[in-house]
């Protein structure tokens, strides 16, 4: 028995790996996400079984310790599990957490990665996120921190040129308002909804505004001065 720890990539079911669909093409199961693009799923064997775990905001199918569980059975009873996951595994997708729960039950494993959606999201758009002396640096980081941890290690006083933020839309007022402490107000940020797919969602606005702005999730938030260079690349796009 295996367990393939897959990432999907950031939507766009074409840019999952070659890679990654050779496992799905003989998986036994697959446990699966809410933000993986159902196409991907047609590539799965007929007789597969598909069990979807997804979570969203203010309300989940399956808890973390509940989807641990399903892995692990269905590891024990199938040859070919796949828990495939939207972007890559281990940015922000709790697949360390799987893979440990995975080990402890002495499971074999491997993993395949994926785009992540804070990198595929604005390249896919044409917004480099690095750009020579203009952005040297960017930082990731989750805007939405576990409540149960009881203590917060993100403290936005990060020095990186670009700021990245995922799952941050419903924290959205408040985590640039932190940010605020460490840049200023006026500074340029871009949203992106649903990025890679067709309901693909651009929104402009600045650390002070943008949580105005109605942004939806799933959504990337870009934050610093390569939000402007951008602007000027989208405007000069023929």
């Amino acid at each position: 028995m295996v367990v393939y720890l897959i990432g999907a990539g950031p939507g766009d079911p074409e840019l999952i790996t070659l890679k990654a669909l050779k496992v799905i093409k003989k998986a036994d199961v697959i446990i699966y996400d809410r933000l993986i693009n159902n196409k991907i799923l047609e590539y799965a064997p007929e007789d597969a079984k598909l069990i979807y775990v997804g979570k969203k905001p203010g309300g989940h199918s399956k808890t973390q310790e509940e989807i641990n569980k399903i892995i692990v059975e269905e590891a024990k009873k199938e040859n070919i599990v796949v828990r495939l996951k939207g972007g890559d595994p281990f940015i922000f997708g709790r697949g360390g957490e799987e893979l440990l729960t995975l080990k402890s039950h002495g499971i074999k494993t491997k993993t395949i990665p994926g785009i992540t959606s804070a990198i595929g999201v604005p390249t896919a758009a044409s917004l480099p996120i690095t750009h020579r002396g203009l952005a040297t640096s960017f930082t990731i980081v989750t805007g939405h921190e576990d409540p149960t941890k009881g203590k917060k290690q993100v403290h936005w006083d990060y020095k990186a040129d670009t700021i990245i933020i995922l799952m941050g839309v419903g924290n959205l007022k408040e985590n640039t308002q932190e940010i605020m402490r460490y840049r200023p107000a006026d500074t340029p940020v871009c949203a992106i909804e649903n990025g890679t797919t067709e309901k693909e969602k651009i929104t402009f606005g600045t650390l002070e505004d943008i949580h105005t702005k109605n942004i939806k999730p799933p959504a990337i938030i870009i934050i610093g001065r390569i939000v402007n260079l951008y602007k000027k690349i989208i405007k000069e796009d023929p």
